[in-house]
């Protein structure tokens, strides 16, 4: 039940076109599919990141789901949904999954822009980043014990241990 009702085709500017300047402005690769979809290539520090960012009309919102190359085989997906739920706890933003049938981790948050809230290039700007962010910080401990055969608390050790200065 909508308290306004706000008719969302009178938004100044669709959300998944400020995405689109956002990449451009990066150079990032990137392949619009549609008016409501977007997925671009980012280059972390470890890894590509692909981020498919989707307008959900009906939700009115913004959904942004950030995927890492990392295949989880069957037999560290149970240490993996540990990790998850690790991470997930000290998570502020988005939160990470991992999909079952494709074994793949992904971040994932979404922008709510209800009753025709306009998105602003620092708060898209801000969702992008928050994911990369997350993302740079716990690839490593996905690694850790999809290759390593780790224990999720250990590969949250490695996570949590930070360098002072510059060698």
């Amino acid at each position: 039940m909508a308290l306004i009702d706000v008719d969302a085709e009178d938004r100044q500017a669709h959300p998944v076109d400020m995405i689109e300047r956002i990449a451009t402005a990066n150079d990032w690769s990137f392949d619009r599919s549609d008016d409501d979809e977007i997925t671009i290539s980012v280059d972390g520090s470890w890894t590509d990141y692909h981020v498919s960012l989707t307008w959900m009309d009906d939700l009115e919102s913004l959904h942004l789901a950030c995927a890492f190359d990392l295949k989880v085989p069957d037999r560290r997906k149970a240490e993996v949904h540990q990790l998850l739920t690790l991470v997930n706890e000290q998570m502020w933003l988005g939160h990470f999954d991992l999909w079952s049938k494709e074994g793949v981790v992904m971040y994932r948050h979404s922008l709510l822009l209800s009753g025709g809230a306009e998105a602003s290039i620092p708060q898209c700007e801000a969702l992008l980043q928050a994911a990369i962010e997350a993302c740079e910080r716990h690839y490593q401990a996905f690694q850790f014990v999809v290759w390593a055969g780790r224990s999720a608390k250990e590969a949250m050790e490695v996570v949590a241990f930070e360098t002072a200065g510059e060698a």
